[in-house]
């Protein structure tokens, strides 16, 4: 609901209250005390919601916008949702997000498809690992809890080499097996956590770029590669209110100033007609190493970065230690999004905080609470 829509019904409320009030008596007082009461009712409960939703290229939460301030949580040890998740690390993971202003962190729920979503030779499902539906739950009533968003990543390019890639490209490679991914998998995910505010959107594959491309990977068309993604982005729309992107790999698929929008509504529904299958957003990564090629979106809009802007952008995979090779300090490179009027940035982070890691925490904790102190009522809006 929009500020329009509550002066609308603020009019409406007082137009009915006047009337009363014009009949005279305590019936009178009572109608308009009670028309108070539903207006505040209504505005409250509006504004308790934290849904995320899309108003043209902007992100929203209870009318008010918001900019997503994040990083990537991929993993504690790789493919931690098959019923072996450790609760108090991602609790205290958690924790120190919301302490430092984190407030979206992309997690993978499926590494590789081991022990989580078993496939048959042929590529149609075996089996789905009902403990990870368990660990999932536990995992996004830690993102409630905290009021930290999660996007889930429900598949990488990973799934596609090495051992399980086979099975995994048997599925992609049939329309069939697809349609049952979608309906078996992904519908099952939105009836279980559509309802969880904080799992804000889906992001369905890691970097796809490279099952075209990868020898690995089977480098399979994007005929199959997009059917996939708009038969789920169609069921998750009909099946929840949860918004769906993919995480692109390079702008290069992702815009038709380069090889075309392989993620375009256009392109999407040309591949399985209907309406719903389509992206609510782009997430592009971004890498120093695509610069001989390609545009940085340090210093530039998503019009300028070359996306379609008739939805939002954020940059889901960059860089946070990478001060020495542009000149800007991580802090500067988040305000520099935002100030350019992108939707968010996700660097990417490791969760173990060890020395070893090969992007620090403690980089992106001091971004992230100087984007706070730099906008606060866009990275909470619901607090502002």
């Amino acid at each position: 609901m929009t500020k329009a829509d509550y002066i609308k019904i603020l009019a409406v409320v007082i137009s009915a209250a006047v009337f009363l009030v014009s009949c005279g008596g305590d019936k009178a007082r009572k109608g308009l005390t009670t028309g108070d009461n539903a207006v505040s009712q209504i505005i409250n409960s509006e504004r308790a919601s934290a849904r995320v939703t899309v108003l043209g290229d902007r992100f929203m939460v209870g009318g008010e916008e918001i900019f997503f301030s994040g990083m990537n949580a991929p993993w504690q040890n790789w493919n931690d949702f098959n019923g072996g998740m450790d609760e108090d690390f991602w609790e205290a993971e958690f924790k120190r997000f919301a302490d430092d202003h984190i407030n979206c962190v992309r997690i993978w729920v499926n590494c590789d498809g081991e022990s989580i979503v078993d496939l048959n030779s042929d590529g149609s499902i075996a089996s789905i690992n009902e403990k990870h539906w368990e660990d999932l739950e536990s995992l996004f009533d830690l993102a409630k809890k905290y009021e930290v968003y999660v996007m889930p990543t429900l598949l990488s390019f990973d799934h596609f080499k090495n051992g399980s890639g086979p099975v995994w490209r048997a599925m992609l490679e049939s329309r069939e097996n697809c349609d049952e991914y979608a309906e078996k998998y992904v519908k099952e995910f939105c009836e279980r956590f559509g309802d969880n505010e904080y799992v804000f959107a889906i992001d369905l594959m890691n970097e796809p770029d490279w099952v075209y491309e990868n020898e690995e990977c089977g480098r399979l068309p994007w005929e199959d590669i997009s059917y996939l993604f708009a038969k789920c982005a169609a069921t998750i729309h009909e099946n929840s209110e949860m918004l769906v992107t993919v995480g692109m790999g390079i702008v290069k698929y992702n815009s038709d100033d380069y090889e075309g929008d392989k993620v375009s509504d256009e392109y999407l529904q040309s591949l399985y007609d209907d309406d719903d299958a389509y992206l609510d957003f782009y997430s592009t990564h971004y890498y120093n190493w695509q610069a001989p090629w390609f545009l940085t979106p340090i210093g530039r809009t998503p019009e300028e970065f070359k996306l379609h802007t008739d939805k939002p952008c954020m940059i889901a995979e960059t860089h946070n230690d990478d001060e020495g090779e542009i000149g800007m300090s991580l802090t500067e490179k988040y305000k520099d999004l935002y100030d350019h009027g992108w939707g968010g940035i996700l660097v990417w982070s490791q969760t173990d905080g060890s020395e070893e890691s090969w992007y620090h925490y403690d980089l992106t904790k001091e971004a992230t609470n100087a984007m706070y102190d730099y906008a606060p009522e866009r990275i909470k809006p619901t607090e502002n």
